[in-house]
């Protein structure tokens, strides 16, 4: 069966709402939405801390059959500036989906980034993209062997999550959330009031007071 490839979706978060995502780390975003929100963990970025940039941008899915890889060509040509590339690979840890040829690509078409439930290769090139964050399950050298199936822009699992073209997903350090419009307009304002609380957290305890100060512990129970 060939790729099938469906129209890329029309409606675009408001770009307030969307401004107003960009500075929640990942961490928080776990924390307000109950854990909702947030990708398998064991989905990691390629850098470490101090050399990973974050990641942040709508959805481009490409459903995969490994060892095929047609949807991720596909998909390819339909990224636009800020888009991120989500391949859904099922897991697969013997085919990479992407690597060095494919990622300079999406780079020089201005994605914000890929993440793959799956494998990617060329890492150390991948890697060195500082401006271009890649999030995978697997590392291997294999590469895919046909070009001739998958869907681009449906529906995907990925990490546990269902992500849909158009949804929002977030990447750092910690681990990648993806967000649906409904999740955007719902948690905005609770990921706001945590920010302020952690900054108001932070400013305590560096003031000089205590941990139960800061959290009002209730007084512990003492054992002589």
């Amino acid at each position: 069966m060939p790729v099938t490839v469906h129209a890329t979706p029309a409606d675009v978060p408001h770009a307030s709402l969307m401004a107003r995502w960009r500075p929640v780390p990942v961490a928080v975003i776990a924390d307000v939405s109950g854990g909702a929100c947030q990708i398998d963990p064991a989905v990691r970025p390629l850098n470490p801390p101090d050399r990973q940039p974050k990641l942040f941008g709508r959805a481009v899915t490409a459903l995969c059959e490994p060892p095929d890889f047609g949807a991720v060509l596909y998909a390819i040509d339909l990224i636009g500036k800020g888009d991120v590339l989500v391949i859904a690979a099922g897991g697969d840890a013997a085919t990479a989906m992407i690597g060095e040829i494919l990622g300079g690509q999406l780079r020089r078409r201005g994605a914000a980034g890929v993440i793959c439930d799956g494998a990617v290769r060329d890492v150390g090139e991948l890697s060195a993209f500082g401006d271009f964050p890649v999030f995978t399950r697997h590392v291997t050298p294999r590469g895919p062997s046909s070009w001739d199936k998958g869907v681009v822009n449906g529906p995907v699992r990925f990490g546990g999550r269902t992500i849909s073209p158009g949804d929002l997903v977030i990447g750092d350090n910690d681990g990648l959330v993806s967000l649906t419009p409904s999740d955007m307009a719902a948690y905005i304002d609770a990921a706001e009031r945590k920010l302020a609380l952690e900054a108001e957290w932070q400013k305590s305890l560096g003031g000089g007071r205590t941990v139960a100060e800061t959290f009002g512990l209730a007084p512990a129970s003492r054992r002589v």
